[in-house]
Order: structure tokens, then C-alpha cells, then sequence
């Protein structure tokens, strides 16, 4: 017998010692970090509102209660019953049973209605049925991704649950080493912006934080072939973390399973699904700029099979030697600042990701409290000297003001902007300063993947500001379905539609003008000289976006991309930049993140940031706060006791 097996003994009896002595488990199982408790009796576990978290607490562990097979009602009857306990404004939309996990899916437009006070419905529904009901919120936008997500894992449901079972027994097997001592490894994002890469070992563990591109560096990856990464085998590897979907983070995720890993990704549940909506794209502009992929389509299904969701706050198990929690970051939907408790208190370590320490219109401002940090890897994206941004309200009143300013010259204001993120947030400023007239109503039109993405915000509403979550609660309230919103299906003939027609604002991906429904739209508007094109997050260097900022007028608007020779455009267009939307905290955000963190870090990483930008913010916290701080460069590892 195996040591896990002897461990899952030893829980079994731990909990039929504290249970009723009227309820039976049948068998105890690891499920990736939860201890799944498999019971003919899961009507009286049910009755019991405390018992699963009076076990939880005494086992410290993550505990899902299951019902044996023949503990269920037959599904037809369940589904009535289920119903009828569920109040009627909850908005049903589905019903799913899963016989072989005894799992009902109840997909609604209120979840909060389904769970009920304190987990009170779940639990009634439980005592009348035996099912255990899971919980998912019906779109109140049409999400393709979110569909197709949820259809492929109901699909994969098996062949998941076997995954799950695996990485359980990884995770939970016995600890081999005595020795104490935790590296980091930058394989990526060091002294510049984009592919960020990081290994975080410990003599148990190997763990891959985010696996990116550089955006406008074709071909410039993460050093994963070094034996630090995949040179010693991508099965090495026991968990990859996802802190957000941008693909300066995410693009080469579904890469690790074409080289041979196996293992779980942990993410947000938003992540995921993003990812999916990102990597997949990112293989079709590949093929339409003449790439070569990197990866196929299949990978990717892979990773969103093999990703195991948590939610912000959810300290999880990921391997004998190390627990994670997520905390919101404040950067995109669902993006994460991930902390690691690593051995027994032995050593914490906090990966920033990308983040935004001050609220914004779409999210609540980065979370930096934790119970300790020795080290903390921060992103230095605006971590200048002199990167300080305009405040939100100002910035927001020069967005209007451009706007003004071109609707009375009978212009088109063009944004070039992310799919995910910056998009929503102008999308809300549009709105309220449309609904307040402070500027005309007019359309705006959506290009690209915005409309898809917005979907998705609409989908997660928990992640969100909490003000903006009761809107979309409210579907007369949702700023998102406001009337002067228009999808935009990818056509020419629609876009030239458009250019041809009345004053209006297009919002396009991509952000930094890399190829994309953007180049369109220049080539349909740029030679209008009465219309703006207007910057509104980080143009990185050597992105075409970049390079029209810094006075570039002769645009390549069909070769850029893709290595060819192509047509240029004379661009006659204003160009406008309006700081203060961008996802990242500016130096005095980043500065506060630190700050305000009790305790402090004893050692601080600046990364993500140009080389300048790194060794200013360094060089700050070093002096401000007397900390240990370094500016890494790529292919470094540090070692900490």
C-alpha cells in the first residue's frame, strides 16, 4: 500500500470518528487540493450545516461531500424536486445530472439565490434529492467561450475526474527531503516588459509561474530550454500558476503540454476562460500573419482541461511543501496576486503579476495583505522616476474632451485597446458620460474580440468593483447592454460602413497596434484628418503602437506582422495619448503596494519593467524603506534559506 493510501485510511477513520455513527462513508478520495467524501448518507451530512467545516477544520483540508451512487434519486424526479426548493426568481436556465460524481449543475441567472443564506438551499436541496449541487451563473451576455468552456469540460468530465486523482496523490505524497532552501529562477521579464517566466523551486517542488510572449519581439520566449525550466523535462514540473490571461503571461501555456507536462495549471476561473479566448486567437493571427504556430489547438484544450480553478482567498495544498492563495490584483479580470507558504512556515514568497493598488471603474484595488512575505517579485512596468499617471478623473475628462473636440469637426475617434480590460473600463466611462451628456450620444463600435470579452466580464460579475456587480445584477442597470454599443463582426463591408458614415468612436483590438482589426480601421480612418486616434494603456517598445506615438506617420499596414513586404499608409489622423486607464499601478501605486504591506518583504525583485524602470524602483525601495532589492536580469537565480 502506497503512503497516500495509508494517508487516505488514516482520514477515513479520522472522520467516521467525528461523524454520527448513522453515517456511512464508502471511500475517501484526492480530487487535486480537496478530500472528496463519498457517503450513502448524504441527506444527514446535509441536515448538518456545521459538520463539513467542523471536518475541514479539524483535518485542514478542502472537503467536497459526495453522494454513493445508490443514495440518489432517479433524475427525472430529482429535477422537479430541485425546483421546487429553488425560488422561482433565481432564474434557472439548466439542469445537469452527473450520475458518476452524483453532481447536479444548476446553471441560474442569481446564483446568490441558489446557494441561499450560508449555503442554506445548497444544503436543503441535498436533504431532499441527495444530489450535491454545483452552481454556475447563466451569462447575461451570450458568451461563445464561456459555452464552449463549459461544454468541453462536461465532455471531458471523465478523463478530468482522472487528472484530478493524480495530481491529488502528487500533491499530498510524502516529503522526501530535509533540506531548506527555496530559488527563483527568471526565465523571463527581466529588465523588460513581456515574457514573464519565473521557476520557483524548493527540494520537493518545482513550480512554473506564467509562461509569455514579448509583445512586438517575435521569436523572443522564455529561456524554458534551460535545465532550471523544461531542459531537465516538462514532467519535472509539478504545477503551473496563471496569474492572468494577457498573453505577455499566457501565450505559451498550451506549449507545456506539446512538451510532454501533464500537470494542473491553477488559475482563476475567469483566467481560464480567457485564456482559452486569447491562446486560440493568438494561434489564428499567427496563421494569418504567416506563422507558424506554436502550439495547435488541441494544446490548448489541454491546458483549460487540466486547469484547476480557485477563487481569491482559497489557501489550497499544490504540493507536499507548498500552499497557495490568490488575491485579486486589480489588473484584468480574474488576474491574481499569488502568494506561496512555503515547507512549514518555512519561507513566503508573493509573485505581484500584473497590477492596479488603486480601485478603478471596473475592479477594487490590489490586495497586499498578507500574513508574512519574506520575498515579493514585483512588476516595475511604470516604475520610472518619473512615471507617474494622470489621475483617473482627469484622465477621464481629457478622454472626453478629445471626443468633443472631434465629433465637432465631424471626426472618428479611433482607441486602439486590449480586449480584456482596458476595453470595459473606456466602455464604462462611454457610457455614464454619454447617460450624463457630457459628450453626444453616438455609436461605438466594438472590433475584435471586445464584444466576447465583455461577455465573459458579465459572466464573473464577483470579480468585479463591487458598485459595477450590483449593475450587472440589474439587467436594466448593466452598462454593458447600453443601446449605443455595437458588435462589430469582423466584415470590411461593415467596417467601411462605418468609416463612411456619421461621427463615432471605435474601440479595436490590438492594444499596441500588433496586426489585428486595428490595422483595418487605420487604413478605412487614417487618412481622415479631422479624426483622432487615441492611446489609452502601455504601447510596449518596438510595437508599432509604440513607434506612431513616438512621431512614425508612414504606417505598414498589411506586412506589419508578418515578415513581408506590404502597403503603407500616410497617416493624416491625430494622435492622441490619454495616460491614467492603464491596468498597472504607476510608481507611486507601486511604491504604496509596498508601503502599506505589514509586515514588509525582506527582499524585493523588480521585474517586468524596461531596464530603467526596474533599477529606479529598486534603487526607491532600497533607500525609502530599507530593504534588500534587486533588478534581475534573465537566467538568474537567487537562493533564499
Amino acid at each position: 500500500m502506497s503512503q497516500v493510501d495509508k494517508q487516505l485510511d488514516t482520514l477515513k477513520s479520522e472522520i467516521e470518528q467525528e461523524i454520527p455513527n448513522d453515517i456511512t462513508v464508502t471511500d475517501v478520495k484526492y480530487e487535486g487540493p480537496e478530500l472528496v467524501v463519498y457517503t450513502r448518507d448524504p441527506k444527514r451530512f446535509a441536515g448538518d450545516g456545521d459538520l463539513i467545516r467542523r471536518l475541514a477544520s479539524k483535518l485542514r483540508k478542502r472537503i467536497t461531500v459526495r453522494p454513493d451512487p445508490s443514495a440518489l434519486s432517479p433524475p427525472a424526479r430529482a429535477e422537479e424536486e430541485v425546483r421546487s426548493v429553488i425560488p422561482e426568481e433565481a432564474g434557472v436556465t439548466d439542469l445537469d445530472f452527473h450520475e458518476d460524481t452524483g453532481e447536479v449543475v444548476i446553471e441560474a441567472e442569481k446564483p446568490g439565490m441558489v446557494i441561499g443564506r450560508r449555503g442554506s438551499t445548497l444544503r436543503e436541496i441535498t436533504q431532499e434529492v441527495g444530489w450535491t449541487p454545483e452552481v454556475v451563473r447563466t451569462p447575461p451576455i451570450e458568451s461563445s467561450t464561456v459555452s464552449n468552456v463549459r461544454g468541453f469540460l462536461k465532455n471531458e468530465r471523465e478523463e478530468r475526474r482522472d487528472i484530478l486523482e493524480r495530481v491529488g496523490r502528487q500533491i499530498h505524497r510524502e516529503e522526501m527531503s530535509d533540506d531548506e532552501w527555496v530559488r527563483i529562477t527568471t526565465l523571463g521579464c527581466c529588465r523588460e516588459v513581456g515574457r514573464a517566466a519565473f521557476i520557483l523551486s524548493t527540494p520537493e517542488t518545482r513550480i512554473l509561474i506564467d509562461c509569455g510572449d514579448k509583445p512586438g519581439a517575435e521569436g523572443e520566449v522564455p529561456y524554458l530550454q534551460v535545465p532550471e525550466a523544461l531542459g531537465a523535462g516538462a514532467a519535472t514540473l509539478d504545477a503551473v500558476i496563471l496569474t492572468h490571461a494577457h498573453l505577455d503571461h499566457s501565450a505559451l501555456i498550451p506549449l507545456l503540454y506539446k512538451y510532454g507536462y501533464d500537470g494542473p495549471i491553477y488559475a482563476t476561473e475567469p483566467t481560464r476562460d480567457l485564456m482559452g479566448l486569447l491562446t486560440l486567437d493568438y494561434l489564428d493571427v499567427a496563421a494569418k500573419d504567416g506563422r507558424t504556430p506554436p502550439y495547435e489547438s488541441s494544446q490548448v484544450r489541454e491546458a483549460i482541461k487540466h486547469t484547476i480553478p480557485l477563487e481569491y482567498g482559497d489557501v489550497t495544498d499544490i504540493a507536499p511543501d507548498v500552499k497557495l492563495t490568490f488575491h485579486n490584483a486589480g489588473h484584468i479580470l480574474g488576474s491574481a496576486v499569488t502568494h506561496f507558504h512555503i515547507g512549514d512556515g518555512l519561507y513566503n514568497v508573493a509573485f505581484s503579476g500584473d497590477i492596479h493598488y488603486e480601485d478603478t471603474r471596473l475592479f477594487n484595488g490590489a490586495v497586499n495583505d498578507f500574513p508574512r512575505v519574506e520575498t515579493l517579485v514585483l512588476e516595475s512596468t511604470y516604475g520610472g522616476r518619473d512615471d507617474y499617471q494622470t489621475d483617473q478623473a482627469d484622465s477621464e475628462e481629457a478622454l472626453k474632451e478629445v471626443i468633443n473636440e472631434t465629433y465637432e469637426e465631424g471626426g472618428k475617434v479611433v482607441i486602439p485597446a486590449f480586449a480584456v480590460g482596458r476595453s470595459q473600463e473606456i466602455m464604462l466611462v462611454l457610457e455614464e458620460a454619454m447617460r450624463n451628456g457630457d459628450i453626444p450620444e453616438m455609436p461605438v463600435h466594438l472590433d475584435g474580440m471586445i464584444w466576447e470579452a465583455t461577455a465573459i466580464h458579465t459572466t464573473y460579475p464577483e470579480y468585479l468593483r463591487d458598485d459595477l456587480r450590483d449593475r450587472i445584477f440589474h439587467d436594466d442597470e448593466n452598462p454593458f447592454l447600453a443601446d449605443q454599443f455595437n458588435h462589430i463582426d469582423g466584415g470590411e463591408d461593415e467596417r467601411q460602413e462605418v468609416a463612411d458614415g456619421d461621427e463615432c468612436i471605435v474601440i479595436s483590438t490590438s492594444g499596441m497596434i500588433e496586426g489585428g482589426p486595428i490595422m483595418s480601421w487605420l487604413r478605412h480612418i487614417g487618412s481622415d484628418p479631422n479624426s483622432n486616434l487615441v492611446f489609452v494603456g502601455y504601447q510596449a517598445q518596438g510595437t508599432l503602437g509604440r513607434r506612431i506615438q513616438n512621431g512614425w506617420d508612414e504606417i505598414p499596414v498589411d506586412g506589419w506582422g508578418g515578415g513581408g513586404r506590404g502597403d503603407t499608409l500616410t497617416l493624416e489622423m491625430g494622435t492622441e495619448v490619454v495616460d491614467g486607464f492603464s491596468g498597472h499601478a504607476d510608481r507611486q501605486g507601486l511604491e504604496n503596494f509596498v508601503k502599506t504591506m505589514n509586515p514588509r518583504p525582506e527582499k524585493v525583485l523588480c521585474v517586468h519593467g524596461d531596464e530603467r524602470s526596474v533599477q529606479d524602483l529598486s534603487s526607491a525601495l532600497y533607500h525609502d524603506y530599507n530593504m534588500r532589492t534587486f533588478a534581475p536580469k534573465n537566467l538568474e537565480t537567487f537562493r533564499f534559506k
